[in-house]
């Protein structure tokens, strides 16, 4: 699937559809469950009758071949509420992880669990981080350890969407301390599990609508089947860890493949600031006339909307190569995820700046866009993690050119010889040239239409 920025119908429909739910559904009440810090329990189950909250509805999204269907619904979902967006998105990042790492059966059994029906709504989470630990995902603490057919959780996770109310708990835990990320593993924890319990809801920022909270697993014991992919791939991937073979972190893995899904809700965040504040700076008249016709109001709106596109396109991109096969060659997904994320703190703050005092009371919805984007540069990996892994790539990737010069295509066919730009048709054209010094007017009109660009 080549990269195109043709959208197909089924996706401007889910455009429309994403859209019209965030603006008629979500942004109504956002600020009230704002101001609650409450799940918004009856916008989730509205999302799941309109179809927006299931497990096959998410793969297939992520299934799209063209890598651009789950951004471009996350986009609009984000534009309506972050908070309230991210508790209907919070059980597919869950979801990619059992996806990831779980066996089939398990797949069958536990994604519905993550979602429930309408009318019967469920809550996943995924309990990847740490108090001590934050981005430092070699060196958690939570440890599993066997005992007989069971294993046993001890430790504490923090800054858990969903954690404490959800119905299914992914968590992942540390079964060899000496191997770092590879002596890893992800393990069901289903709610009411004795030993897990919620520490204490956590009162934050921004995203408030979205429940998030801490959690201690004290000698929570859950059946062995509950370790996913099994206790036989367990034991391949660390005895080829100790042999010093490459293996593969399930929480790892699943913050690469979200990551161009955390800048689309980013994306969705700087988007509705950016569109509010030129909104209004057209309608605010001061100074005799719109504030927009200021420079210095207008400049840094007009920086903030290319800079929007330009992290856009960094998404699509990077969504594009995950759904196509094609490697990240210089941590693609962490650029489209840094970009994203600082475009909409920026964004957001010019929106309050751009409304002065209306900006900062809660008259308005900036305040909120505001506090709501900082999250972004923070979680999935602060933006100094990303510069970091991005840095990590560029002694190999820069001595070997730009993207462009590996991706797939056409290296060999007919294009490659007769196709634009090639040596072939340049020497066509040099005999073109030449020949029309002694061609008739009317055959050199003809062969000009036929060498113009199409239109």
């Amino acid at each position: 699937m080549t990269f195109e920025l043709t959208l197909t119908g089924a996706q401007h429909e889910l455009v429309r559809r994403a859209h019209t739910f965030a603006e008629d559904v979500i942004r109504p009440v956002s600020a009230k469950y704002d101001k609650l810090e409450e799940c918004p329990w009856d916008i989730v189950d509205e999302a799941a009758g309109q179809g927006f909250y299931n497990a096959l509805f998410y793969a297939d999204l992520i299934a799209d071949p063209t890598g651009l269907s789950l951004p471009l619904f996350l986009e609009e979902i984000f534009w309506g509420c972050a908070g309230i967006g991210l508790t209907i998105v919070l059980p597919a990042l869950a979801l990619s992880s059992l996806n990831q790492a779980g066996t089939p059966d398990q797949i069958a059994q536990w994604a519905p669990e993550m979602f429930g029906t309408p009318g019967d709504i469920k809550l996943a989470a995924l309990a990847v981080s740490e108090p001590q630990g934050g981005s430092d995902v070699a060196h958690l603490q939570t440890r599993a350890v066997r005992d007989g057919d069971d294993w046993v959780l001890d430790g504490t996770k923090i800054w858990i969407g969903n954690g404490g109310i959800a119905d299914v708990t992914i968590v992942n835990a540390v079964v060899d301390p000496d191997l770092g990320t590879k002596g890893q593993a992800l393990f069901v924890v289903p709610k009411n599990t004795p030993g897990m319990t919620q520490v204490r809801k956590l009162t934050k920022l921004g995203h408030r609508a979205s429940h998030t909270a801490e959690l201690a697993f004290e000698g929570c014991r859950i059946p062995g089947e509950n370790l996913l992919g099994g206790v036989d791939k367990l034991e391949h991937k660390l005895a080829k860890a100790r042999e010093g073979g490459e293996t593969r972190s399930g929480a790892l893995g699943t913050f690469e493949q979200t990551r161009p899904m955390v800048a689309a809700m980013a994306l969705g965040v700087a988007r509705a600031a950016f569109e509010y504040a030129c909104q209004y700076a057209a309608e605010r008249e001061a100074f005799g006339g719109p504030i927009i016709d200021n420079q210095g109001v207008a400049f840094p709106l007009a920086d903030i909307g290319a800079d929007i596109d330009a992290a856009r396109l960094l998404c699509w991109r990077a969504s594009w190569m995950a759904a196509s096969g094609v490697p990240f060659r210089m941590s693609e997904g962490s650029m489209s995820k840094l970009k994203a994320s600082e475009v909409a703190v920026r964004a957001t703050e010019q929106a309050v700046q751009v409304l002065g005092g209306w900006g900062y009371v809660d008259d308005h919805p900036v305040e909120k866009w505001y506090r709501d984007a900082k999250l972004y540069t923070i979680f999935e990996g602060t933006s100094e993690i990303q510069r970091m892994v991005i840095g990590r790539t560029l002694p190999g990737a820069t001595a070997e050119g730009p993207l462009h010069h590996h991706l797939p295509g056409d290296h060999d066919g007919l294009s490659r010889r007769f196709g634009h730009g090639s040596l072939a048709r340049a020497r066509a054209g040099e005999v073109f040239l030449k020949m029309a010094e002694k061609a008739p007017g009317a055959l050199l009109e003809l062969g000009g239409r036929l060498a113009s660009p199409g239109r």
